[in-house]
């Protein structure tokens, strides 16, 4: 017990020297902080330095994070009862390692070395958008391609639908005047749609009655005719004998003979197809009358198919492209119908074999824009050449030439207005592109397509804008001010008759 003061004093001044040593170590390390030299490190007894040896006096040394700090042993009491000090634990046995040396920092003289910069902030940035957009048009791409081998495998369906999709345009406003005149909707479909196919119907009929019924005449009259181009190449200046035009023939029958084969499989492949144009035109029927019937639950049951985001600018982009379809299929009828009487007016006073049925392919083909008005004049030169001669030939390329200008500055821009506006780049790009794709029922397809899509586009465009504008923040204070328009201020009424 006569111990324990002295045990309880040692203690505190050890521990009192510890503190002041922790101090002394953290000024330190605050200094050394500021300091880049390591020898300067070393000399201000950084722990970066080598640590020192122990005291002469075999004082245990405690290390630390900071440094060293040396205990006395005369200060540390003897353990009693077999109990060590507890400062003695703070001290580390002599035969533990001493703490590895630290790296060095390389030199002052060493040259710096960069680091690498991030992959993307490598790549430029025109290579970095090509790439972006590259794989966004690849995608684009192969949707495209998915999407036209499956119209390609559904081939008549599609052609059907959109052929009666394109009837119900035209018939569409009938059925609305009648409901306007209190018609009920299935009445007024049933008569629209019956009187619609009826009128169609005996068109067709009527073009294979007249085909059938001048086809003598007009096959001895191409002999005919034949027989003066005969004449004509013998008399003229390109110096073309008999034998030649007589060997010409001959190798165009040795042709047919080798290809009958070819010819046959020609016609059994014509049956089929005569089999698919019925199952298309029925397909269009059962089509157009739903659609006449029911379109608008139609139309709202695929609307609930687009997602919520997209909806309401699908909802109003729908009716506008409706209207421009409406539009051309109208104004598309409206000239085609005025083409075929005026050229079938010329063809008749010309007395071209074959006028009636000239006309009415004027009409049909006049829904292939550009390109089926250039078709169906030829074909009318080519009759007119073979029956008539160069110069009723001539006459009728004059009067369709004639009318289609007439058709392309007068009555297009009236009929059609700005309804259906696209370049004429666009409409033989596309009727190229439909032709290719889908043949004739593409070509006719492919303008008003066009049409539509340009709508659409232009619609979607102006409807993001404003939901744009709808959703920023509106401005408040004085800056609403600045920003808000200000009309302009109501005229005073003048005194200067009064007084």
């Amino acid at each position: 017990m006569s111990r324990l003061p002295q045990w309880v004093g040692g203690l505190g001044a050890g521990l009192t020297r510890l503190s002041e040593r922790l101090e002394q170590q953290r000024r330190l390390a605050e200094a050394a902080a500021e300091v880049d030299d390591p020898e300067e490190l070393r000399r201000a007894g950084h722990a970066d330095a080598p640590v020192v040896d122990g005291p002469a006096d075999g004082s245990p040394v405690c290390g630390g994070a900071l440094g060293t700090l040396t205990v006395p042993r005369t200060q540390l009491p003897e353990a009693t009862d077999g109990v060590p000090h507890p400062a003695a634990e703070l001290a580390p046995s002599s035969d533990r390692p001493a703490p590895p040396d630290t790296v060095p920092r390389p030199p002052s003289y060493a040259p710096a070395v960069a680091a690498r910069p991030d992959p993307v902030d490598a790549v430029p940035w025109g290579v970095r958008v090509g790439a972006e957009a590259g794989w966004r048009l690849l995608v684009l791409a192969a949707t495209l391609w998915v999407l036209a081998r499956v119209i390609t495998t559904i081939e008549l369906v599609v052609l059907a639908f959109i052929a009666a999709t394109l009837i119900t345009a035209l018939l569409q406003p009938t059925v609305a005047w009648l409901r306007q005149r209190g018609l009920p909707r299935g009445p007024a479909t049933a008569l629209t749609f019956i009187g619609g196919f009826v009128v169609m119907g005996l068109v067709g009929w009527f073009v294979v009655w007249q085909v059938q019924d001048n086809i003598d005449s007009v096959s001895s009259r191409i002999q005919e005719g034949i027989t003066e181009l005969k004449g004509w190449l013998l008399k003229s200046p390109f110096h073309v004998t008999e034998s030649q035009i007589t060997h010409i023939a001959k190798n165009l029958q040795d042709a047919i003979g080798a290809n009958t084969e070819a010819i046959t499989s020609v016609g059994l492949e014509g049956v089929t197809v005569v089999l698919e144009v019925f199952t298309g035109i029925l397909l269009a029927m059962f089509t157009t009358l739903f659609l006449l019937y029911d379109g608008r639950r139609i139309w709202n049951w695929l609307l609930k198919l687009v997602p919520s985001a997209a909806r309401e600018g699908v909802a109003g982009a729908g009716p506008r492209a409706w209207r421009t379809l409406t539009a051309y299929v109208r104004g598309t009828v409206v000239v085609a119908l005025i083409d075929a009487i005026f050229i079938g007016i010329g063809l008749y006073f010309l007395n071209v074999p074959l006028a009636v049925p000239l006309a009415v392919f004027i009409f049909l083909f006049a829904f292939i824009p550009l390109v089926g008005a250039v078709v169906s004049g030829a074909l009318a030169c080519v009759i007119a050449l073979v029956a008539n001669g160069v110069f009723t030939a001539l006459m009728v390329l004059a009067v369709v030439l004639a009318v289609q200008q007439i058709e392309g500055h007068v009555l297009q821009p009236f009929i059609l207005g700005r309804a259906v506006r696209v370049h004429p780049l666009a409409v033989i790009l596309s009727v190229a592109a439909g032709g290719l794709i889908a043949g004739i029922g593409g070509a006719v397809v492919a303008v008003p397509l066009v049409a539509v899509t340009n709508t659409v586009v232009g619609y979607l465009r102006s409807f993001s804008r404003e939901q744009a504008l709808r959703m920023s923040v509106a401005p408040r204070g004085a800056t609403a001010l600045a920003v808000a328009p200000t009309p302009p201020p109501a005229p005073q009424p003048s005194t200067e008759g009064r007084e």
